[in-house]
């Protein structure tokens, strides 16, 4: 998330009450995540384990709970709870906007574009020409859509991630200030959920195509010319580069990275990278083959115990 303008690393201390290192008009152009920081961006830490990840991140300001050695050309933020003061900025940037209109004012929709009744269409949406929104669907504020996009009924752009830190008196969800981007000639079917970035974009890539009840999590990047079959759950901030096939009912884990030309079956549960051009199937998923010749291994099992037996 950039901010509409420069601000100092004064000014941001200002807006969440806590303590920096750094030099006062030490410049921050706006807050993100780790996975998609760049210089001039905030990025939160509040767990040991990750401070070294955090400080030597791209991020050249780090807020952060514990008042450590800064590195050469970043700046701190001293906080005694980041992920709450993360929340706070993203509330000051990003404040949710309430609606007064199924089609709110300030929406773009491009020449030709069709929008069916009972369809919600939130603040500083952009719709490109030639689509098609049938009804009931709901694209929340900020999402930007292409050219000869088609969406089916019931479909939902742009909720919230499903991000969350275990407090003693409950769940806190980190807020979510992000995008859809849904990019030109692409298909969702009916009923799908596609949440928005934390502070970044969930992105669909030019022709890829969405078959019925699916769910992308918050931050992922689907590529161009991907398949993605029904009731397929993919986790948030996962990379799926182009030309990927998922079929139906797979589960992906959040963070890894599908590489060009991967094809996942049916009812797999994927919890690691792949690589360029290979199959894969099972939870967890293996290469299809190896896992389709350790099957028929499996199935000789009993003839070789009676061999032994017969010995």
């Amino acid at each position: 998330m950039k901010f509409p303008k420069p601000y100092t690393l004064k000014e941001i201390a200002g807006l969440i009450d806590c303590e920096f290192r750094g030099p006062e008009d030490f410049e921050i152009l706006g807050m993100n995540e780790i996975h998609v920081v760049e210089p001039g961006d905030i990025v939160f830490v509040d767990h040991p384990k990750y401070y070294d990840k955090a400080l030597q991140s791209a991020a050249t300001i780090v807020l952060i709970n514990k008042d450590v050695e800064c590195p050469e050309g970043k700046a701190l933020l001293i906080s005694d709870d980041p992920f709450r003061d993360f929340n706070q900025l993203t509330q000051h940037f990003k404040p949710f906007r309430p609606a007064n209109s199924a089609i709110a004012a300030d929406a773009v929709i491009g020449e030709g574009t069709i929008i069916q009744p009972n369809c919600f269409i939130g603040n500083n949406v952009k719709i490109g020409e030639n689509c098609v929104i049938h009804s009931n669907v709901s694209i929340y504020d900020d999402a930007i859509i292409g050219d000869h996009v088609t969406i089916h009924a019931g479909t939902v752009l742009g909720g919230s991630a499903f991000y969350y830190k275990n407090r003693p008196e409950g769940y806190d969800q980190l807020k979510s200030g992000g995008r859809v981007v849904i990019e030109n000639n692409v298909d969702i079917g009916a009923a799908c959920t596609i949440d928005r970035g934390v502070t970044g974009d969930t992105t669909i890539g030019e022709g890829s195509k969405l078959d019925n009840q699916i769910q992308i999590g918050h931050d992922t990047i689907i590529g161009k010319k991907c398949l993605i079959a029904s009731q397929t759950g993919i986790a948030g901030c996962v990379v799926i580069e182009d030309n990927v096939t998922i079929w139906g009912q797979v589960g992906v884990k959040s963070g890894i990275t599908l590489a060009k030309g991967t094809v996942v079956y049916a009812q797999s549960g994927l919890s690691h990278s792949t690589e360029e051009g290979k199959t894969y199937f099972g939870s967890p998923a293996s290469e299809a083959r190896a896992f389709f010749k350790d099957m028929a291994y499996a199935k000789k099992i009993p003839e070789i115990l009676q061999k032994l037996k017969n010995i």
